[in-house]
Parts: structure tokens; C-alpha cells; sequence
């Protein structure tokens, strides 16, 4: 059984003997979930163990068959990958929005300094973790304390999806995921991408990524250098994508999140 772990999300850390792990808030407690030589281990530290985090399993098999040979093949080599469906909406909401304008590196940064300055700080394997700070923590903050850790920028947009998210947040939980990012369009300062990257990453269903995103361009050439892909302003890239796989929303999403585990990784 391949032991691939998709490690887009920016809470992953990673240690010096490989092991990576990240703290997660499901709707009972706080886990621990880490990755080393011997695979998945998940451990509540907090709360109760009622709700277990949950992993989406996707099969290369299942990539769409119109897409190029190369790429299909480099993203067969991954085998079956695993990626923690992210079990709390609102850090899935909160990343998304710190990922906004900023490059992956510095989004990554940015989180971090917001989970371990303003959320709960718990105890991993090699070190303290943080999930990220509740809305109602959010609601509270004065404007300098949004300046003093670099989020001015994101500070309208973290306040009205914690607005937002406190008095929606029960119906958003049941929604599809299509559904669930056209009502996060709703909230002011978030865009289709940052609703669609939010609905991606608690739902585990990455057909409804924004498929001409940077990071899948970036890696789908890096995988298939030799194809003609359409240049970076070319609007080429999104029907083309898509159109590979057609209606199968199962292949799209292999398509998708495959590509993405490849620039993002443990084995």
C-alpha cells in the first residue's frame, strides 16, 4: 500500500527525519496527525475522540484518459495518495483568505505566525503545533494587533467571514461542495478562488479547484515539460484542463489533486 501523503495545506511542518506533522480541530477536540516511515498516526489531544479526522483516498487510475500520456504517467508514479479532508470550515476559510496576493512561501509564513500567535498551541511529536484562532478570537483583535503580525491587508476579509461564519457556518456544513463555494462567494473580500480553494480543502473534492490556479500550472509543466502548455496569461489553460476530462468529476478531480500532491508531498 503506497504511503503518499498530500501535504499542500501550510500547517504541515516537516522535521529533520522526515516526519511531517500538523494539528487539526474536528467538530469533538484537537489531533495530532503525523506521517513518518511507518505511515499515518492520529492522536486527540484535546476534546474527545467522537470525530475523527478523515482522509480522501485518490487512485491515478482514476485520471481521464484524454489528458497527455506524460503527465498521466508521471502522476501514476505517485500511486495512491492520501489527503486529510481539512475536518474545520473555518481554518479551511481562514487559509484560504492569508493565501490571497501572497506567494505560497509567504502565505505558509503568515499562517503559521497567526495559528501559533492567536489560536490553540498544542503538543506534537517533535515540537509545539497551533490550530488556527477561532472566529471569535478574530472578532477581537484590535486593528494593530491585524498590523503587528503582517495580515493588515487580509484583516476586512478575516472579520466578515468570522461574521459570516458564526451565523452560517451550520448550514454551510451540509452543503455540496459547489454549492458550499458559491455561498462563500457571498462574504465580502472573498473571491471565486479563495470560495473554491476553501470548499476544496474541507469537502476533499478538488473538481471544483480553480483548475488554471498557479500551483497546477507550475507543476503540470514541470511533470510534462516537453507539452505545449498555453502560456501563463493564456485563459487556455482552464478549458483545456477541464476539458480532458469532461463531465467525470471524479477524473477531474484526480486530475487536479494528483497534480497538486506532486509539487506538495511525503512518502
Amino acid at each position: 500500500m503506497s504511503h503518499v501523503l498530500t501535504t499542500d495545506h501550510p500547517a504541515w511542518r516537516v522535521y529533520e527525519d522526515g516526519t511531517y506533522a500538523r494539528a487539526v480541530r474536528t467538530a469533538s477536540g484537537i489531533w495530532v496527525v503525523s506521517h513518518d516511515g511507518d505511515g499515518l498516526h492520529m492522536v486527540c489531544v484535546e476534546g474527545s475522540e467522537d470525530v475523527k479526522p478523515e482522509f480522501v483516498s485518490t487512485d491515478p487510475a482514476n485520471l481521464p484518459p484524454a489528458a497527455p500520456a506524460v503527465l498521466r504517467d508521471g502522476l501514476g508514479r505517485l500511486g495512491v495518495t492520501r489527503r486529510l479532508a481539512n475536518p474545520w470550515l473555518w481554518d479551511a476559510i481562514t487559509t484560504a483568505v492569508l493565501r490571497q496576493v501572497v506567494r505560497a512561501d509567504q502565505a505558509r509564513k503568515l499562517y503559521r505566525t497567526w495559528c501559533s500567535t492567536y489560536g490553540t498551541t498544542v503538543e506534537g511529536p517533535h515540537g509545539v503545533l497551533a490550530v488556527a484562532p477561532t472566529p471569535a478570537v478574530v472578532l477581537a483583535l484590535t486593528d494593530e494587533q491585524f498590523h503587528d503580525l503582517g495580515v493588515k491587508f487580509h484583516r476586512t476579509a478575516l472579520l466578515a467571514a468570522a461574521t459570516h461564519y458564526e451565523q452560517h457556518h451550520t448550514a454551510w456544513e451540509g452543503l455540496s461542495p459547489g454549492a458550499l463555494a458559491l455561498d462563500l462567494i457571498r462574504i465580502p473580500r472573498i473571491g471565486p478562488w479563495t470560495a473554491a480553494a476553501a470548499a476544496c480543502d474541507y469537502t476533499g473534492d478538488f473538481s471544483i479547484y480553480p483548475h488554471d490556479d498557479l500551483a497546477v500550472r507550475t507543476w503540470a509543466s514541470k511533470i510534462a515539460p516537453a507539452y505545449a502548455w498555453p502560456g501563463k496569461k493564456d485563459k487556455a489553460f482552464g478549458p483545456l484542463w477541464t476539458g480532458w476530462a469532461g463531465a467525470d468529476r471524479t477524473a477531474l478531480h484526480t486530475l487536479t489533486l494528483a497534480t497538486l500532491t506532486w509539487g506538495a508531498h511525503a512518502r
